[in-house]
């Protein structure tokens, strides 16, 4: 089977995909050790690895650069947060788009932000596009930001997001993507209208893994939570370090963790 066709059987029907994000090789090779089925990068933590901030201010080619390294030690479908495309013409997204299917990705994420709805149906219809001429079944999960980004009153929120899934449908996404939306009637709504597989956000609030597969949830995605766990935790053994703790203390949440030259080394 093919990794296009694993990630995407990953999302089917009375599946819920569990789905940590990575940003870098290392800790993309650990989430695949730990028995995860498929790897997402998280926009914001690769962002953070390199000394930018999240919000495209990465540039594309560091982005490849990275998937790249990420691609070479790992054997699970690897999906990749691309912010908005890096691009607001749909072409260039579409170029983009092609050259992470030619290194090897089984999908992306494509969010529209602030932007017109339309605007996100087009780039997703160029990549459908791109990606049909290459005979790749990418797995396009489209994020809309309604709820994140509180772009409409509460009480219209749950419409706005329901109607820029139904676009986003129409314009060939494989999946939707609503980061924020904590309450399982507002899942089981979105869920029940958008014929696509629903993705949640790891989020302060949110029901049980349970109870989210019960409102009808396909995929629950970590963002960049775990990066920064990581981060905190390195922030912590660091302040411990410069106070002269003592050694067992500093180094303790590193107790059971792999040997990273092992999981690295060629097998």
């Amino acid at each position: 089977m093919s990794n296009f066709a694993a990630f995407r059987d990953l999302h089917a029907p009375g599946k819920l995909l569990v789905l940590p994000n990575a940003w870098d090789a290392a800790s993309a090779r650990l989430v695949e050790d730990c028995g995860a089925s498929a790897i997402a990068t998280s926009s914001a933590a690769v962002a953070w690895a390199h000394g930018y901030a999240d919000g495209e201010a990465l540039s594309p080619s560091i982005l490849l650069a990275s998937v790249a390294e990420i691609l070479r030690v790992v054997k699970i479908p690897v999906s990749v947060d691309s912010e908005a495309g890096y691009s607001a013409d749909p072409a260039k997204v579409a170029d983009y788009t092609s050259a992470l299917i030619d290194m090897g990705v089984a999908g992306i994420n494509l969010e529209d932000g602030t932007s017109p709805p339309d605007l996100l149906a087009r780039k997703i219809e160029a990549i459908k596009n791109a990606a049909h001429k290459k005979g790749a079944d990418l797995f396009i999960n489209a994020r809309a930001d309604v709820y994140l980004k509180k772009l409409t009153t509460p009480d219209a929120m749950r419409d706005e997001i329901i109607s820029r899934g139904k676009l986003y449908k129409r314009a060939g996404a494989d999946g939707f993507f609503a980061p924020a939306v904590t309450n399982a009637t507002d899942m089981r709504a979105i869920a029940d209208a958008v014929d696509l597989p629903l993705n949640i956000l790891f989020f302060p609030g949110v029901p049980s893994v349970a109870e989210m597969k019960a409102a009808g949830v396909r995929r629950l995605s970590a963002g960049a939570g775990i990066s920064r766990i990581a981060l905190g935790a390195a922030r912590i053994a660091t302040k411990q370090f410069l106070e002269g703790i003592d050694y067992e203390t500093v180094f303790k949440p590193a107790e059971g963790l792999a040997n990273m030259n092992t999981l690295l080394t060629p097998g």
